[in-house]
């Protein structure tokens, strides 16, 4: 168990025991946080409103976001530290499946982009994946991509934060699947350690669009959802509940306290440019990599970091978020998440990004996935294709 150690009276103490001193005691910080992202109906609503208002023009002008314009500082140093025995989580439809022979590669249904509008009001995208949980309703990403780092104190959840998969363009062919609780680690809820740059997010059923419907003033008025006028007539926007995300898309395993030197498939958007300006991707569709995580450990202090694991890649920010899969099967789609994209670094110094970081998914992340993978989220969609508040 990592915790940023605090400075009292030229000692240090950690952050757990001081909070349970002053308390006068021995309860310890919890290792998990969670967080209202859209908690309930009616926030849920506002969100799917702003999203797909005008054919889905806030996705449309979404962009990518960048953590950093520069990357970070690496040296090596400190050390990854399992804190148990392995374990893992089946895939969503490999319950009780053969293991089966994989020749050909094919990218992953579960992965799309998760959205949000920052503190500027800027509509931002990153990298997600649908992963198996008990009500089939459940994302991880970066914390990054879920808490607000740009500003000052604890960082807060980000506003309006959906995840579509297979996005592409402005289409959401699976649906829009907004967020509605948060959990990550309490070290990047209070301290924004990166060691913890991971998070899941249960969502609701997901919103399809069912086409529009010319309507009186008055039906314009009472309607929930999308709604617009053209031409001096009413319209409204019908929708359609697309159901649990982990029945439409699957979702990957989970893994932890797994050993470096695994092969292992990273998937993301990457869009930035490299930091001598070369664009090697848009960020449209997404982007594979493979290698094998190293066991050599990566430190980058600005951002906390001490137990990160390394994988020589060329991807670019967009992609973080974006999962690591260990035991990917090309044929199903499916592996076991067994991190995900942090940080990007500059190894060489050449202005090319050449490695990416995850944090390392030991004991402590598969208790705060076991309860994030257990809460029920619903459905937003009424059976008249109104949304319900």
């Amino acid at each position: 168990m990592k915790r940023i150690l605090l400075p009292v009276a030229g000692t240090a103490v950690s952050a757990g025991l001081l909070a349970a001193g002053l308390a006068g005691t021995a309860q310890a910080a919890p290792d998990w946080a969670t967080d209202p992202l859209a908690a309930n109906n009616a926030a849920a609503v506002s969100v799917v409103d702003f999203w797909t208002a005008s054919n889905n023009a806030a996705l449309r002008s979404a962009t990518a976001y960048y953590h950093d314009s520069t990357p970070p500082s690496w040296k090596s140093g400190g050390g990854y530290s399992p804190d148990g025995k392995p374990g893992s989580v089946l895939p969503i439809g490999e319950e009780k499946a053969a293991p089966a022979v994989v020749k050909n590669i094919n990218l992953p249904r579960t992965v799309g982009k998760v959205f949000w509008v920052d503190a500027g009001g800027r509509a931002k995208w990153a990298s997600g994946t649908s992963v198996q949980s008990k009500y089939r309703n459940l994302v991880v990403t970066a914390a990054h991509n879920v808490y607000d780092t740009a500003g000052v104190g604890d960082p807060k959840v980000l506003d309006r934060w959906v995840f579509v998969p297979g996005y592409y363009q402005g289409k959401a062919p699976y649906g829009i699947y907004v967020g509605k609780t948060a959990w990550t680690h309490y070290d990047f809820d209070v301290y924004e350690d990166y060691d913890r740059d991971y998070a899941f997010v249960t969502v609701y059923n997901g919103v399809l669009a069912n086409g529009e419907k010319k309507v009186t003033k008055g039906e314009y008025d009472r309607f929930t959802g999308p709604k617009w006028t053209r031409g001096g007539s009413y319209f409204i926007g019908l929708s359609r509940d697309a159901g649990r995300l982990g029945d439409n898309v699957g979702g990957q395993g989970f893994t932890w306290n797994q050993r470096t030197g695994q092969g292992v498939y990273v998937f993301g958007y990457p869009a930035a440019p490299h930091p001598d300006g070369d664009k090697p991707y848009t960020g449209v569709t997404p982007k594979w990599v493979y290698g094998k995580t190293t066991g050599k450990v990566y430190v980058s202090p600005a951002e906390k970091v001490e137990e990160h694991v390394g994988l020589k890649a060329a991807l670019t920010p967009g992609a973080d978020g974006g999962p690591w899969l260990v035991r990917y099967s090309n044929a199903k789609r499916l592996g076991y998440v067994n991190g995900v994209t942090s940080l990007f670094g500059d190894q060489d110094k050449n202005g090319r990004y050449d490695l990416i970081t995850s944090p390392y998914f030991d004991g402590e992340t598969a208790d705060i996935y076991r309860k994030a993978s257990n809460v029920w989220s619903g459905k937003i969609v009424g059976p008249n294709g109104e949304l319900y508040r």
